[in-house]
């Protein structure tokens, strides 16, 4: 919206055309969000005080955590209200990169509320039927891959790209590229849902390997340096450093909140929406299996609830004290902000694996 305005002024005043370069927008995109965070977020969390918006909180994990019962949810709203704003003012309105993300994103944000919005008003605690929950990520992801792999020109599309090995890739198809994309886009929704269980614990994951990602959409949508780094040239998927820039900076807003001891948590309408978020990035910058590792920490806890399922059902014998894993943690003596800052560091260190992923080859 900006950049229009900006680019018809720069026909007559050059200055303005310094606004262009994507680099400078997602800037201003992460400074936006920011901006946009503090000054909602206070007014948004005394709201959410006031209609009793409170989180419940499960009598048999740690106890140390029935202290937190009433705390307000929902605040993922906030994150979702500052990326769209954001993305919007500082986007190529014509880009359809974005687009797909952001309506994916939003659409995640929507199965989230109506999820929270039933355990809270509703006092239902298992929210939206997990049928119906699953059915509807299944339409937006589903509809998200069969637009990637129709409607747009990604010229490896059917290819898996193999980080480290410059001349890997596994061919798939299309039908293989629109699984692969439902399952990695529903993957982390569902992923980073689960880690969202600590204060703080899931946001800063989520702002790294988005920041991450910016780099790889960068690289990418640029014919020289993708060129040098044996990356895909996806022309238009630059435009998507602004959209992971503005969550990075919504992220790191909203940790401002949600820090311990947690002023407000994210609920499902952020954690799904933001996991989707990360999921479509990566497969229209083609780097799934990068996100896997550089999400590590969200695929730890994923196994950790798959593993002690499977087990429970063939064995009736626990794996985990406690599923996800950072309540296995707890459980095992660790304080919350070890847990919280311990997986910090860890995704920190899979970020940098990912990212060396762009030179080694």
């Amino acid at each position: 919206m900006l950049l229009w305005l900006f680019q018809t002024l720069g026909q007559d005043i050059r200055a303005f055309n310094v606004f262009n370069y994507i680099t400078l927008r997602a800037v201003l995109a992460t400074l936006t969000a920011l901006v946009i965070s503090f000054v909602i977020g206070p007014w948004m969390i005394d709201r959410l005080k006031i209609m009793k918006f409170g989180q419940a909180v499960r009598d048999d994990g740690p106890q140390t955590h029935l202290i937190k019962a009433g705390t307000p949810t929902m605040g993922g709203a906030l994150i979702l209200m500052a990326v769209a704003i954001s993305t919007l003012l500082w986007m190529d309105l014509s880009n359809k990169y974005v687009w797909v993300a952001l309506i994916t994103t939003l659409g995640f944000g929507i199965i989230g509320w109506v999820d929270d919005y039933k355990k809270i008003v509703h006092r239902n605690p298992k929210g939206l039927i997990a049928r119906w929950k699953y059915l509807w990520q299944s339409v937006f992801g589903l509809g998200a891959a069969l637009y990637i792999a129709y409607s747009t020109d990604l010229p490896v599309q059917t290819e898996l790209i193999v980080p480290f090995f410059k001349d890997v890739a596994i061919p798939l198809g299309v039908a293989g590229f629109v699984v692969l994309t439902y399952f990695v886009i529903v993957g982390s929704s569902n992923a980073v849902n689960l880690t969202d269980g600590l204060d703080g614990l899931a946001i800063l994951p989520t702002v790294m390997v988005a920041s991450a990602l910016a780099i790889f959409a960068y690289v990418a949508g640029h014919a020289v340096f993708s060129k040098y780094l044996g990356l895909p040239y996806i022309p238009g998927a630059g435009e998507l450093v602004v959209f992971c820039a503005a969550i990075a900076g919504a992220g790191l807003a909203f940790l401002w909140f949600n820090a311990y001891p947690a002023e407000v948590f994210m609920g499902d309408v952020g954690a799904l929406a933001l996991g989707a978020a990360l999921g479509i990035v990566a497969v229209i910058v083609r780097q799934e299996i990068v996100l896997f590792i550089m999400g590590g920490v969200f695929v730890m806890e994923t196994l950790s609830v798959m593993i002690q399922v499977a087990s429970f059902k063939l064995t009736g014998k626990r794996v985990f004290r406690m599923a996800p894993l950072h309540h296995h943690y707890e459980l095992k003596g660790w304080k919350e902000t070890q847990v919280v800052v311990r997986f910090w560091i860890i995704s920190m260190m899979l970020v940098l694996i990912g990212l060396a992923s762009l030179k080694l080859r």
